[in-house]
């Protein structure tokens, strides 16, 4: 959604970049893993239910097939794992980008998977575990009924960069290559922790819900899911880090530009810790940019040679 926002000040809009309003422009629910029911989308696109214990109800995973999948009926194919934003849902790729034309003829399983409200697929204190639901019951049932061959990775946009991220890193070798545009890559960088409990806030749920309180909490639990903490599991996983500086760019909406100039930071921190561990990544960090679709389409494409090669599919 395009959000029209009256002309401020740009000290007072960047002063906005880590408050709590700004969560807003982020993005613009028996047996585990079983399916329950599926519903054609489009020619290969399907929406699936999944009972998830993990989550203690049944939510969906939007799937894009190959070309091929029902005259090959013995083939396994590598999973391309696609994450959503904050205030967004499982249907945002097929939204907002050409996934399904994209895809057309390549030989892949894409997999769209519901990260709730916040989008942050985490497992939350005392609440629904977006992780497990995503690493072992999304999964369990891409092998059992789809064919996945193994091998899989992940991308996401925003909190779902994160996601991308903090699965890679908190499960090593379950990702060939994982892939963030814009996302939250260091969850105690300064300014960070309002955003990630304004985006919680903002679902009408309690920030502390999440990984507890920033001052008690906040070298245990909050460091527990930070991918910058966590980064040396992601040594041997191909990684694409993107974002953009905002405002430093100037030119367009200011909020959007000021959210992504507060995550600036966080994205560097991440991509030095990499760096000091020695583990090579492909960096675009571009002056400018938005927290929207028009600069994650671009990175997606711009990602897309790394992420084929991790599949072992042509570009």
């Amino acid at each position: 959604m395009h959000h029209r926002t009256p002309a401020v000040s740009r000290r007072t809009v960047a002063k906005a970049g880590a408050a709590a309003g700004l969560a807003v422009l982020f993005g613009a629910a028996a047996a585990t893993g079983r399916a329950q029911a599926a519903t054609r989308i489009g020619p290969r696109t399907f929406d699936v239910t999944v009972a998830s214990a993990a989550l203690g109800r049944s939510a969906p995973v939007r799937l894009i097939l190959p070309t091929g999948f029902d005259s090959q009926p013995g083939r396994t194919y590598p999973v391309l794992y696609l994450l959503h934003g904050a205030h967004d849902d499982y249907t945002s790729w097929t939204r907002e980008t050409d996934i399904e034309a994209f895809t057309e003829g390549r030989d892949l399983v894409v997999a769209m998977p519901d990260g709730g409200p916040t989008g942050i697929p985490s497992a939350w204190r005392g609440g629904p575990d977006y992780e497990t639901f995503q690493m072992k019951e999304v999964w369990a049932l891409l092998q059992r009924d789809y064919r996945a061959s193994g091998v899989r990775a992940v991308a996401g946009v925003s909190t779902g960069g994160y996601g991308a991220m903090a699965h890679a890193a908190r499960h090593p070798g379950a990702f060939t290559a994982a892939a963030s545009y814009s996302g939250i890559l260091d969850t105690t960088a300064p300014g960070v922790p309002h955003i990630v409990n304004a985006i919680v806030a903002r679902e009408n749920l309690l920030p502390a819900s999440l990984w507890g309180g920033t001052v008690l909490d906040l070298l245990t639990t909050w460091r527990d899911f930070n991918p910058r903490a966590r980064a040396s599991g992601l040594r041997g996983t191909a990684l694409y880090v993107s974002s953009g500086s905002g405002l430093a760019g100037g030119g367009g909406e200011p909020l959007p530009e000021a959210l992504e100039s507060a995550l600036w930071p966080s994205a560097h921190a991440f991509t030095g810790e990499l760096a000091r561990l020695r583990i090579p990544a492909t960096t675009h960090f571009y002056t400018g940019g938005e927290h929207n679709w028009t600069y994650w389409k671009r990175e997606f494409r711009a990602s897309w040679p790394m992420l084929a090669h991790a599949l072992g599919l042509p570009e």
